[in-house]
């Protein structure tokens, strides 16, 4: 099962969502860890340390700052970028659906957009 990071802006019910359906899923966020308000680059660096998947809503830099990582070789375990009107069911049946049936280091230098349809 993937380890994920749940940026700050990342609406919180889709993580408390996450949490409630699969217990067993390794989810911390931002304010968890110490990073909140820290920029994006700071965020994936982390992120890579801890080989944890970015979950986010921010479609204005993070992806680009993930791509950057991506294309000058440093380790990025990959994005999630969730769209901010995405019905929450559909939201949370697709990142579980990521989440538990990808392997460790499948989505490496990756950006996933969600809803997956």
């Amino acid at each position: 099962m993937l380890r994920l990071l749940a940026d700050e802006n990342l609406n919180n019910n889709i993580v408390r969502a996450l949490r409630m359906r699969e217990p067993a899923l390794d989810i911390v966020r931002v304010q968890d860890v110490g990073l909140i308000g820290q920029d994006d680059p700071t965020i994936l660096a982390w992120a890579a340390r801890d080989g944890r998947i970015v979950v986010t809503h921010d479609a204005a830099t993070m992806t680009r700052y993930a791509h950057d990582r991506a294309r000058t070789g440093e380790s990025m375990p990959g994005v999630v970028e969730v769209a901010v009107a995405a019905q929450l069911g559909v939201v949370i049946v697709d990142l579980l659906l990521v989440a538990t049936a990808s392997e460790e280091g499948e989505w490496e230098g990756q950006v996933l957009y969600v809803p997956l349809r």
